[in-house]
């Protein structure tokens, strides 16, 4: 008998981060499919917080799924009964307590825990763990409302708990921080000043677990410029197209690269990755961005501890340039959570 597998998609509170996963579940959905392996079924929460169950995620069959409250919900998962869950919101919520729900019912999911990804949700946290786990950080200061940043520019100033770049600032004279402040606390309640790593590159390391190994798989490189691009920016990692549907900017290959694993750069920056992996707890995969300094040493940044699974996401991108198909990929992590057909 084929895997139950259950899609969970959408936002309780995020409109733009409920597209988000769609786009990213619908690819995940038509690279994966595989009848005499999988039984495919889609939970998808909608802004508001109630549940559907389309029987796939075609705008068609969206429409037409009837929105049920949780209480409803659970008892509909409950008779399911999923045999794996693959996790693919975005938004904090859907990160960790859609989680830690799947945990209270007893489901087993692919990827991180609900801990670990609260914990990878807060960039001050997080580079506190990897730097005593001896991965080098740059100096930083965490402020709240009020306070006062101390340290010298040029820094990077960003709210601690936002993703894709949303208020981040590089500010390079004191006269900026005001307006580089306000931007990050529009974002969060706290605000993380990083003294700024000299451009030399900007790497993300993905880590998979195989056969009880941590593999280190291609770095992905992206493009800087001293005067034009110096950090990468919301609009580095996602648009919108003219129809108003979303596109994924940093699969432009202009904007971004596979790394040859002979470049010098690949050794120190999947030791530390490696470092962080263990260091975070992190179960199945794990993906960090790094800074590397003129001088070669990588610099952690933070950590993206999620993958859909869809073909563009960053992990099977840099499984595929390794050699490990997308089905690969996505059986051998089924593997790991040691569960069997019926």
């Amino acid at each position: 008998m084929p895997l139950t597998v259950l899609h969970l998609t959408g936002s309780a509170t995020d409109e733009f981060l409920a597209d988000l996963s769609l786009v990213y579940a619908r690819d995940c959905w038509a690279a994966t499919t595989d009848a005499d392996r999988y039984d495919m079924r889609l939970a998808h929460v909608v802004p508001g917080g109630l549940w559907t169950f389309p029987a796939d995620p075609g705008e068609e069959a969206l429409a037409a799924a009837e929105p049920l409250p949780l209480t409803a919900a659970v008892q509909h998962l409950t008779a399911l009964q999923p045999q794996v869950v693959l996790p693919q919101m975005f938004c904090l919520p859907g990160m960790t307590t859609y989680r830690s729900l799947l945990d209270l019912l007893g489901l087993p999911y692919l990827g991180n825990t609900a801990a670990v990804m609260g914990l990878a949700a807060d960039k001050a946290h997080t580079r506190a763990v990897v730097a005593a786990a001896g991965v080098p950080v740059p100096s930083a200061e965490l402020l709240g409302p009020g306070q006062t940043p101390t340290l010298p520019p040029p820094v990077v100033v960003k709210p601690v708990d936002a993703d894709n770049s949303v208020g981040v600032t590089l500010v390079r004279s004191p006269d900026a921080y005001p307006g580089a402040l306000a931007a990050a606390f529009a974002h969060s309640r706290r605000v993380l000043v990083e003294s700024f790593v000299d451009v030399g590159r900007e790497v993300r390391c993905g880590v998979v677990e195989r056969d009880g190994e941590l593999v280190c798989l291609p770095l992905e490189e992206y493009a800087l410029d001293p005067l034009t691009r110096p950090i990468r920016g919301q609009s580095d990692k996602i648009g919108r197209d003219e129809d108003g549907g979303l596109r994924l900017e940093a699969k432009n290959s202009t904007r971004a690269w596979t790394v040859d694993v002979t470049d010098p750069v690949t050794a120190p920056v999947w030791d530390a990755a490696r470092r962080s992996h263990r260091a975070l707890n992190c179960r199945h995969y794990s993906l960090f961005d790094f800074r590397v300094d003129p001088a070669g040493r990588p610099w952690f940044l933070e950590a993206g501890l999620y993958c859909s699974f869809a073909r563009q996401s960053v992990i099977p991108t840099m499984a595929r340039a390794a050699g490990i198909s997308l089905p690969d990929l996505f059986a051998g992590m089924i593997d790991q959570l040691g569960i069997v057909a019926a």
